[in-house]
């Protein structure tokens, strides 16, 4: 299991990832597509990126519309039914899954998030946190709006009821809204807002957290691989999709098209999507898309910048094994994200790529144990070893990240304990020092044991032969060889958690 999502499992360290997708049917309304299925489906190929609670609301397509509406606690695939589906039936409509601290799963933060405005009901989809929701929040009460949530997409929900400062003389002005709340907060923000007969597809200016589009098929051929998605054998365009990730696309028949690009607001309707305009950052600063979603929280088929997740991280084991080479008998990973990496170690180095640890899939989380001694025994339940691959021989162990260390440790032992003569940790990632502020909120250095620990005394600590972490430049190198012209300044990406460098100034 990653050292992050022990993190987050254990001890509720980080605050919140997030998942949103939208549909749209093309053609004529009423459709005979099945939008809240398509959601519900998108829904759960974004599943990793949040297992607590998840909604979906749906529209005919008609501003005075009564929005149908399904959330609940849980999973996907047991919060939808069939007959919850049957009765969030519409034209259009968008979903969200959401994992969030213990403190805050409450049903009533469940998105997306509904209000009435002067022009009818509008739906919003958040991704991100914002980096200055306190004072946006005190702006937004001072006129007299209550708020009935701590999240900060309820924020961003009623500042677009906002009227903008020229007023809507011809009606409602949507896209001024949204820049209006663009110019408010400049990160970190992937948005779907429902309105009307239309959908928009909104990321904040530094393109901090990851969205896509894609076109739902009526006939797909998988058999051949296009640079930035999957060929199509061309029938008709069912409709349009909108997601956090490409990797939600494949099992619905739908095709990449391509990315939000940071800043873009991008309008989606029945007829086609239409890039309505781009926001710019301030004093021409380069874009900082989190760069942790290739270390950890992307799925490994998903595209992000032109370059499938999974190629990524083999070049991390790669360039791992360029910086911290060891004489070894075999290379293995501590499942399952960092697997890619342990095979790009491995195919760099010329040691032999094998398993050493069988992961149960089914035993539980373990962020419902109390203590550290029962946490150490739930690690022992989730890993079995292999020892008859590994006895009496040296193992390089490719992790992809160490955030507290209370997995790892207990992990070596378990291959110590069954035979293994040495154990050298290799990390595809920096260490983690700093808090994130943008969606993924580790709240002190001092959980952090990067910021206790120098490498070598983690490794005495984890009874390790040796621990070595991927550079800041090594990742970074990494992350920009499979993007064109990427150095260029619309290639850039935030690594505050590793260098303590935020893209923004932060307003708490």
């Amino acid at each position: 299991m990653a050292e992050l999502e022990t993190l987050v499992e254990e001890e509720g360290g980080l605050d919140e990832k997030c998942g949103v997708f939208a549909c749209v049917a093309a053609g004529d309304w009423p459709t005979q597509l099945d939008v809240g299925h398509v959601i519900c489906l998108g829904l759960v190929g974004l599943q990793h990126r949040g297992q607590e609670s998840a909604g979906i609301v749906t529209s005919r397509g008609k501003e005075d519309d009564i929005l149908a509406r399904h959330k609940g606690m849980g999973m996907v695939s047991t919060i939808f039914t069939d007959e919850t589906l049957s009765k969030i039936k519409g034209n259009l409509g968008i979903g969200h899954t959401r994992y969030s601290t213990a403190g805050f799963s409450e049903l009533n933060n469940c998105q997306p998030f509904v209000v009435d405005t002067i022009h009818g009901k509008i739906a919003v989809a958040h991704n991100g946190e914002l980096v200055n929701a306190g004072p946006l929040r005190q702006k937004v009460m001072k006129r007299g709006i209550g708020l009935s949530t701590g999240s900060d997409s309820e924020v961003i929900t009623q500042l677009l009821c906002s009227i903008p400062s020229d007023g809507e003389p011809d009606g409602p002005d949507w896209q001024a809204r949204i820049r209006n709340v663009m110019n408010e907060t400049l990160m970190s923000y992937s948005l779907v807002i429902m309105t009307g007969d239309c959908l928009y597809a909104v990321r904040d200016p530094y393109g901090n957290r990851p969205l896509c589009i894609g076109r739902l098929m009526s006939g797909v051929s998988f058999n051949s691989p296009v640079k930035n998605g999957y060929d199509s054998v061309s029938e008709d365009i069912e409709g349009w999709v909108v997601s956090s990730e490409s990797c939600s696309f494949q099992s619905l028949g739908a095709v990449y098209q391509r990315e939000v690009q940071p800043g873009e607001i991008v309008r989606v309707t029945k007829d086609g999507i239409e890039s309505i305009c781009v926001v710019s950052r301030p004093n021409q600063d380069p874009p900082a898309f989190c760069i942790f979603e290739y270390v950890y929280f992307a799925r490994a088929d998903s595209i992000m910048e032109g370059q499938m997740v999974y190629s990524v991280r083999m070049r991390c084991g790669r360039q791992l094994a360029k910086e911290a080479p060891v004489e070894a008998d075999l290379v293995s990973t501590v499942p399952e994200s960092a697997t890619p990496a342990a095979m790009g170690y491995a195919q760099q180095s010329g040691i032999p790529y094998v398993e050493v640890l069988n992961k149960n899939r089914y035993v539980g989380r373990t962020f419902i144990q109390p203590n550290n001694r029962l946490r150490q025994l739930g690690v022992a339940k989730k890993f079995g070893a292999l020892a008859e691959n590994f006895k009496g021989k040296r193992i390089v162990l490719i992790d992809d990240s160490i955030v507290r260390g209370n997995t790892i440790g207990p992990i070596v032992r378990l291959l110590f304990n069954a035979g293994a003569k040495e154990v050298h940790i290799r990390v595809a990632s920096p260490p983690v020092k700093n808090p994130c502020y943008m969606g993924i909120n580790i709240p002190t250095k001092e959980e952090l044991i990067a910021n206790r620990l120098e490498a070598t005394k983690l490794a005495e600590c984890l009874g390790a032969t040796s621990l070595v972490y991927l550079t800041v430049d090594g990742l970074t190198l990494a992350v920009r060889e499979g993007i064109e012209n990427s150095k260029d300044n619309g290639v850039g990406h935030c690594t505050a958690c590793l260098t303590g460098k935020y893209p923004v100034n932060l307003e708490w």
